[in-house]
């Protein structure tokens, strides 16, 4: 039986999302709200592109980016398909300071953004392996 804990050092810490680059976005969409039953909660678009945030069930989501116009489907410049992880926070300002004092340089400083039904504020950085990490704060 698993020991339930709680993060004593980031206020709220737990997994808000995974960002996802798809091939085809709406064979993505229907993928995962039908087949495997997740909700969409909230789609916006950014940087010419729609993106969607899906609850995977137990209040974690899928996001799932839209290829950019005029590029191939499958990933970043890279080949990536996987963009970043996000970690929801209730501290978020307390987060980003923690994580700036170990090192880790910001490569999207604190801002709020309104995803359509949501109202957030987030920061990026980069942990020790090169991995993006997003902090992600639901504002009321």
């Amino acid at each position: 039986m698993p020991i339930a804990t709680r993060n004593q050092t980031i206020a709220g810490l737990g997994t808000h999302h995974i960002a996802v680059q798809t091939q085809d976005y709406a064979a993505s969409l229907a993928f995962y709200t039908e087949v495997m039953g997740m909700v969409q909660t909230a789609e916006f678009s950014a940087g010419g592109r729609r993106i969607c945030l899906l609850d995977i069930g137990d209040g974690s989501h899928l996001e799932l980016f839209e290829p950019l116009p005029g590029t191939t489907p499958g990933g970043d410049a890279d080949g990536n398909v996987l963009f970043h992880f996000a970690l929801a926070t209730s501290d978020i300002e307390a987060a980003l300071e923690r994580v700036r004092e170990a090192g880790m340089e910001i490569t999207v400083e604190l801002k709020t953004v309104d995803l359509g039904p949501l109202n957030v504020s987030i920061a990026f950085f980069k942990g020790p392996g090169g991995e993006v990490v997003e902090f992600f704060q639901v504002n009321n």
